[in-house]
């Protein structure tokens, strides 16, 4: 009889503490493999967010990712648009060995195919000052009112030349943008990119503006 009181009893306090040890308080502070894990997550979830691609002359840009230095290196003018004291504004190439700050956007670039064809751009540092060839384009707005046709079959939008992207073709591509008969844009559930169409309906529905951005804090925006 005594034995088995004595064996209750150490089954008792065994119980006890195995209910203990699960039961325990929560650690508030997360293990290094529950910020792996939480790291892994928000890298999935953004790479979800497709991230488009525009080329000129067959040479690839990514917002976010493609340096200035890289367009230059394949052979493609940037400009930059500054005021005079009395406030006229002139243009001139870049100097890509510029420093710029940490954690800032710019605005005032253009990359010119022609006189009348190119896009406007801004550019974006990370969490340390570089030169400016080393910062990344942020924005592209592109504007096709004018030009040869010619000049606009050198640039293409997720591989699609801009000649061939009407409207019709583009709804069929993009099935997640919305918009009208005029323009189309990405969700706004987004939250890294931004990408933005605009079509003229009495041309065969082509495309006449296209922008594509990558979200930045609101106060980055800087000046040289």
């Amino acid at each position: 009889m005594l034995k088995k009181w004595c064996f209750m009893g150490i089954f008792l306090i065994f119980m006890n503490a195995a209910v203990t040890g699960c039961s325990g308080e929560k650690n508030d502070h997360p293990s290094e493999s529950e910020k792996e894990e939480k790291l892994i997550e928000d890298t999935l979830q953004k790479s979800e967010e497709p991230l488009y691609p525009v080329l000129i002359d067959d040479i690839e840009i990514l917002i976010g990712e493609t340096t200035i230095q890289s367009l230059l290196d394949n052979g493609l003018r940037m400009d930059i648009f500054e005021t005079t004291p009395s406030y006229e504004y002139y243009e001139h190439e870049i100097d890509p060995e510029e420093k710029l700050k940490a954690n800032s956007s710019y605005s005032g670039f253009s990359i010119h195919l022609t006189d009348s064809v190119y896009a406007f751009v801004s550019i974006a540092t990370d969490e340390e000052a570089v030169k400016m060839g080393d910062a990344v384009i942020a924005s592209m707005n592109f504007s096709f009112d004018d030009g040869d046709k010619a000049d606009f079959a050198r640039i293409a939008f997720n591989n699609i030349p801009l000649t061939e992207l009407n409207r019709e073709k583009a709804e069929e591509i993009f099935p997640d943008f919305t918009g009208n008969e005029n323009i189309l844009f990405s969700p706004f559930d987004m939250k890294e990119y931004r990408y933005f169409m605009e079509f003229d309906l009495q041309n065969d529905g082509l495309l006449t503006g296209l922008t594509l951005e990558k979200k930045y804090d609101t106060d980055r925006n800087s000046r040289l």
